[in-house]
């Protein structure tokens, strides 16, 4: 698992820093980590907002405009508004995707939670997440935040990164294993 010093080698990583040390400082961690939650959960819904962020043929004004309208439909807390403003000034909006993933993961550690990287084939639904969360948290000795992405290129199965260790059920991994004893 990256280190908090870790996080803060990356460009989203300072973004992410820097947000989690005001949030912090205010004691509002836990309403930034709902609207992120939020942002979030809405980028994934959302194809305009999305474009928002991604395209680079949109100006840093208008990426503001569009964020500060956004922020005030999802009615997102003063800081997290105010730090999305920040990122479409510097025209850094299309590392939100990466500061929110680790935001969450310096968040989870400040309440002492372990946080699992989790890629699967396809999205995981809520008893997936839970279970996982279960079987996870009897192997490390304490709560585990999990930290899910889709990579449709596994093919199947799961691959999960706790701390050091790895546990790849993926069928890619399955496949090759299979091919490289096939060659003798």
């Amino acid at each position: 698992m990256e280190t908090s010093g870790g996080i803060r080698a990356s460009l989203a990583g300072r973004y992410a820093s820097a947000l989690f040390d005001l949030a912090r400082d205010e004691r509002q961690i836990d309403a930034v980590s709902r609207s992120l939650d939020t942002v979030r959960q809405t980028l994934g819904e959302s194809a305009d907002l999305r474009t928002v962020v991604s395209s680079p043929l949109i100006g840093r004004v208008n990426a503001g405009k569009a964020i500060e309208a956004a922020s005030a439909q999802l009615q997102l807390d003063p800081i997290t508004t105010r730090f999305l403003g920040v990122l479409a000034k510097n025209g850094r909006l299309s590392q939100l995707g990466e500061v929110i993933r680790l935001f969450t993961r310096l968040s989870a550690d400040h309440r002492g939670e372990t946080t699992a990287e989790v890629v699967s084939a396809r999205p995981l639904d809520d008893e997936q997440v839970a279970q996982l969360k279960q079987q996870l948290r009897a192997r490390a000795g304490r709560d585990v935040m999990i930290d899910a992405r889709v990579d449709p290129s596994i093919l199947g199965g799961i691959v999960v990164r706790l701390g050091s260790q790895m546990i790849d059920v993926s069928i890619r991994t399955k496949l090759n294993t299979l091919a490289t004893a096939m060659k003798g």
